[in-house]
């Protein structure tokens, strides 16, 4: 099973098409459910922070300025998650920055990668959660807390033990001997009242290749 990277991004908001950048990315990377290596940086890339944004996060402008360029950073975070499957809560919003942040590298290419994302996970499987953000999703399932929430270390190590949770929960109900990312990416797209059938379907096909 190959290696999982577990993404979480600060930004100065929501959508890099209109502007915003990165500020912080966390990575905690996975050998089954034991982590096994951590990169965290905050990056400059030239914008400021909006007041709220400041008071949401606890990052400052004061402390962008004495960051290193977004550029060196991202670069150095797509060699640690090489060869790795992503993973995000909400990977609409990570996977958006992490696109948008290595374009500007060059790449493009390198930067579209399919993300599992527990939060839709976590809405297939765990409908009597209530919520699924992520703090919620944690005091659900009694994974503690590993630091200010919104910081990206704290939330990806959140993150991380969520999506442990998750696989264990789909090989244990389902019984499937791996939950590969690959499984993890088409659950996430089925409706929830389909899950079993797109976990056997998934399953089928392997067995024929």
């Amino acid at each position: 099973m190959k290696p999982i990277a577990v993404i979480d991004f600060e930004t100065t908001g929501l959508s890099p098409a209109g502007g915003d950048r990165a500020t912080e990315i966390a990575i905690v990377m996975l050998e089954g459910t034991r982590v096994v290596a951590r990169f965290q940086s905050l990056m400059n890339a030239g914008v400021r922070i909006p007041a709220f944004i400041e008071s949401y996060t606890g990052i400052s402008n004061e402390m962008i300025r004495a960051a290193p360029p977004a550029a060196q950073v991202m670069a150095d975070a797509a060699k640690f998650v090489a060869g790795a499957r992503l993973v995000a809560h909400n990977a609409s919003f990570d996977r958006r920055f992490w696109s948008a942040e290595l374009a500007r590298l060059g790449d493009p290419a390198q930067g579209d990668p399919p993300f599992a994302c527990t939060m839709l996970l976590s809405r297939r499987l765990y409908p009597q959660a209530g919520s699924y953000r992520l703090g919620s999703l944690a005091a659900f399932h009694a994974i503690p807390s590993a630091g200010r929430a919104h910081r990206a270390m704290a939330d990806a190590e959140v993150a991380a033990a969520l999506f442990s949770r998750i696989r264990d929960d789909i090989q244990r109900e389902y019984e499937v001997e791996e939950v590969s990312h690959e499984l993890l990416v088409k659950v996430q797209k089925a409706p929830r009242k389909d899950l079993p059938k797109a976990i056997q379907d998934y399953l089928g096909g392997l067995r024929k290749n």
